[in-house]
């Protein structure tokens, strides 16, 4: 529905042309691009739901494995007020917002992510509960690459050089790409997007950026819109900025961190914080023991959400700063799950299992509804680990097909995420599993053909 704030928002700034956006399964903004007088005048836009069950290269999983309607279904587009925004690198003034899609009779579209997320959050509103998020995303830059055949390089910054050893925490390796980083914080500042500190990663051309905590579904639209601009500025720049888990050999891999806090709705109070104790990790709360204790068990099932791609799991190694199991310890960045230390108000909880390339909306209900399970079941996480978490077995799942298998089997998560999403989300990834598989790679040629 078009309100007066719509009509008074597009005066103001004399939009011409608004995009329709609708994030699908992979995080991609599907939409349309409408004349800004036509959009005014309201009726109905509408999408097939297809849209929800299309893989990441294009295809279909059959009916039957997604529960699909044969005839291709409509949609309703219901705009989110909350989410209109400037669009800043268009030519002409363009509106940007986000759509929640309803059936023509009314109904949720249960798959969409963003109704997934909401479907968790609201489970948490009936507990009086008001989870808060903070995520820190990872990415790289790299030099443009229009052959997927060659590996992926260093962009050459201000210095005429690229960047080829590590620099973790550089401020001058930041600055090789000041123009590019000053025009990302202007879109994002006319955006309202709440973005924060800027660090280099360790990998060469690595950049991790930290959003600001706040209203979950509200962070995973930033992060959404976030995404999209870093790759607008980097090809205004001549480069690329990409968001796989795992784009260049010999690097390390690009995560999502997401810190996780719940707070009592009512009072504002951190549920997390340990009343009795001194409130600086001396032990925390039993909400917050059994949130931890959640994620413990069921990391594993909704590992597709965190790891949704086969190249994914290529970041999961040994000391590569990436956890390859589920324990938890303070202040201990080897463990998945990591607990700051902190004042009792900002006690929480870091989840440094998701990769950047998860869809925000689902890997924050993922890790929320984790939480969720641990909280009302509860549960008893095991003691902090203390040490380095590399020491221990691996015991994430390695690979994609096996994470599918484990997410289909949990009914806790199900219940909670849907069985539909559950259905179409394993139907749809697994058709990519299976379409990676028919690629013959360069390893394979080299090492294989002649000696086997």
């Amino acid at each position: 529905m078009v309100t007066e704030h719509f009509k008074s928002w597009f005066t103001e700034y004399g939009i011409t042309e608004v995009e329709c956006l609708v994030p699908d399964l992979t995080g991609i903004p599907r939409g349309k691009i409408v004349p800004a007088n036509k959009y005014l005048k309201g009726g109905t836009l509408r999408l097939p739901e297809s849209i929800f069950t299309q893989t990441v290269t294009g295809e279909y999983p059959e009916d039957d494995e997604t529960g699909s309607d044969p005839a291709i279904i409509d949609m309703q587009l219901i705009p989110d007020e909350n989410t209109l925004r400037l669009v800043p690198w268009a030519k002409e003034p363009t509106a940007q917002v986000i759509h929640d899609c309803h059936y023509i009779n009314g109904d949720k579209v249960s798959i969409a992510p963003r109704a997934v997320l909401r479907a968790v959050l609201d489970l948490y509103k009936e507990r009086g509960w008001s989870p808060v998020i903070a995520p820190e995303l990872e990415f790289f830059l790299v030099a443009r690459n229009t052959d997927p055949d060659y590996p992926l390089a260093s962009p050459i910054g201000r210095s005429g050089r690229q960047e080829s050893g590590r620099q973790s925490y550089s401020i001058d390796a930041v600055n090789e790409f000041d123009p590019l980083f000053e025009e990302m914080y202007d879109f994002c500042e006319i955006q309202k997007l709440d973005t924060d500190t800027l660090i280099h990663e360790e990998g060469a051309g690595q950049v991790e950026i930290n959003f600001l905590h706040g209203e979950p579904l509200n962070l995973a639209d930033q992060v959404f819109l976030f995404k999209r601009t870093v790759r607008e500025v980097a090809l205004r720049h001549d480069i690329y900025a990409t968001f796989m888990a795992k784009p260049m050999e010999g690097q390390p891999g690009s995560s999502m961190h997401l810190h996780q806090s719940v707070l009592d709705m009512n009072t504002g109070q951190n549920l997390f914080a340990d009343t009795i104790g001194n409130g600086n990790c001396g032990g925390g709360s039993p909400l917050f023991l059994s949130f931890i204790a959640g994620q413990q068990k069921y990391l594993p099932a909704v590992m597709a959400i965190f790891a949704p791609n086969v190249n994914s799991y290529r970041r999961l190694t040994r000391h590569s700063d990436a956890p390859i199991n589920f324990q938890w310890g303070y202040d201990n960045r080897t463990c998945g799950l990591r607990v700051p230390y902190a004042d009792a108000a900002n006690i929480r909880v870091e989840n440094r299992v998701p990769g950047a390339d998860a869809n925000p909306y689902l890997a924050i209900a993922a890790a929320l509804a984790c939480g969720y399970l641990g909280m009302v079941k509860h549960l008893e996480p095991s003691p902090p680990y203390r040490g380095s978490a590399y020491d221990l077995p691996y015991a994430l799942p390695r690979e994609l097909s096996h994470a599918l298998k484990l997410m289909e089997h949990s009914n806790d998560l199900q219940n909670l995420l849907g069985e539909r999403f559950v259905r179409v989300f394993a139907a749809v990834k697994r058709l990519e599993y299976e379409t990676y598989l028919r690629v013959i790679s360069s390893w394979e040629r080299e090492h294989l053909l002649l000696n086997v």
